[in-house]
């Protein structure tokens, strides 16, 4: 009777789950056409590009687009292992794979002691409403190390701490997955990075160019900072959107200025997470991924940059987060999942109103990042809420106390 219980508790969202991922391949296999720009052209015009240079044992230096840090060649090279397959199919095959990895691990979790089949839900819809950008971007790979490595941190601080450093080698963000980490994840976290990080500059030239691409990134059309600068177009500023450094971003006076201030917003929001950490003391083991959430959410809203694969990263913090029953991350999980559905209004459907800064364009804006902040700050509050629950953490184990004894008279 109970395997037949969970039988049946798996029908509907592995059914769910296979029906819109089918069409997520539909589209990016272009056997029907997905409304807007080309969301695939990042795959077979950039990242193949990428591909040629990185399989010749060297980082794309000439390449301002590079941006990324050098365990992303890894998922740049990862359809070399279907050759079988032209380079944009074995991609979204991959990407295909670490979907249902992450299904599969959620699926599992749910089951546990405390946990909950909700955080599969989550993935299950949320992922599909971003469109088949999903699996025209190397996020998902990335999003499929963390949920692993928020999902086993809870009993192996130290499996967290490697994950996470391999994660962060790939797109950085994962190094916030250790926000609610103990020492140990930390120290392996530390370990691993420089390990992995020494390996590559090594082995491969430019493997750290990156940084100084980084470095010259401004304001890009969809972050939350861009809001002003739409507004003000709208109303006859004369700045420009116009292709820099890879991403349609705004060109022109004061935009220096709307980037500094992300810059010091962002720094705001992580000295806020370190006064959280220091006042919470050890922390349960919902919370750990709770911790994550937030500080992810808090780095997106204030960037320079929300690009709508990052939704993929949101989605999957917020379904580990679900996944266990005590979790106070409800609302900020359907925030997120709402935002996800509007995000593909934005981009691609609407993409060419938000590039016009016209009045449709930026309604969508405002609603898409107004959904992202609300849920950012209700999960800081719910995360700073959470913090005299939970146990302080002793320096030093306490002694036994020695019972005392009543004085004896002579």
């Amino acid at each position: 009777m109970e395997r037949e219980a969970v039988r049946r508790s798996l029908v509907a969202p592995l059914a769910v789950w296979g029906v819109t991922r089918a069409v997520l391949l539909l589209f990016v296999f272009r056997v029907y056409v997905f409304p807007g720009p080309d969301v695939t052209s990042d795959v077979s015009v950039t990242y193949q590009g990428w591909y040629e240079v990185l399989r010749h044992g060297t980082f794309p230096l000439s390449d301002v687009t590079w941006q990324y840090p050098p365990g992303a060649a890894l998922a740049v090279l990862s359809p070399a292992a279907l050759p079988f397959l032209s380079y944009p199919h074995a991609f979204f095959l991959l990407a295909f794979l670490a979907d249902a990895a992450v299904l599969a691990a959620l699926l599992v979790a749910g089951r546990r002691p405390g946990r909950s089949p909700r955080g599969a839900r989550v993935w299950v819809a949320g992922v599909p409403l971003l469109g088949p950008t999903v699996y025209a971007r190397y996020d998902v790979m990335v999003t499929a190390v963390a949920v692993a490595a928020l999902l086993a941190g809870a009993r192996r601080p130290r499996v967290l701490g490697a994950l996470a450093a391999f994660g962060a080698l790939l797109k950085v963000w994962p190094v916030l997955l250790l926000a609610g980490a103990g020492r140990r994840a930390w120290r392996t976290a530390a370990v691993t990075a420089a390990g992995l990080a020494a390996l590559f500059a090594v082995t491969v030239p430019g493997a750290f160019a990156f940084l100084a691409f980084q470095r010259e990134r401004g304001t890009e059309v969809e972050s939350l900072g861009a809001l002003v600068l739409h507004v003000a177009r709208h109303f006859g500023w004369r700045g420009q959107v116009l292709l820099n450094y890879g991403s349609i971003e705004f060109l022109g006076p004061y935009v220096d200025r709307v980037s500094t201030a992300a810059l010091a917003l962002s720094a705001v929001a992580f000295g806020w997470l370190l006064l959280w950490r220091l006042r919470a003391g050890r922390l349960a083991p919902h919370v750990l991924a709770e911790a994550a959430l937030t500080a992810v959410l808090l780095s997106t809203v204030t960037s320079r940059v929300i690009s709508p694969q990052y939704l993929v990263w949101l989605v999957g913090l917020a379904a580990v987060c679900l996944s266990y029953r005590a979790s106070r991350m409800t609302a900020p999980a359907l925030l997120v999942v709402l935002a996800s559905f509007v995000t593909v209004l934005e981009f691609p459907l609407g993409f060419a109103h938000v590039v016009a800064s016209d009045g449709y364009g930026i309604a969508l804006l405002v609603v898409r990042d107004g959904l992202l902040l609300a849920a950012g700050l209700t999960a800081a509050r719910r995360l700073w809420s959470s913090a005299p629950a939970a146990e302080p953490t002793a320096p030093f184990p306490p002694h036994p106390t020695r019972p005392k004894q009543s004085p004896v008279s002579s």
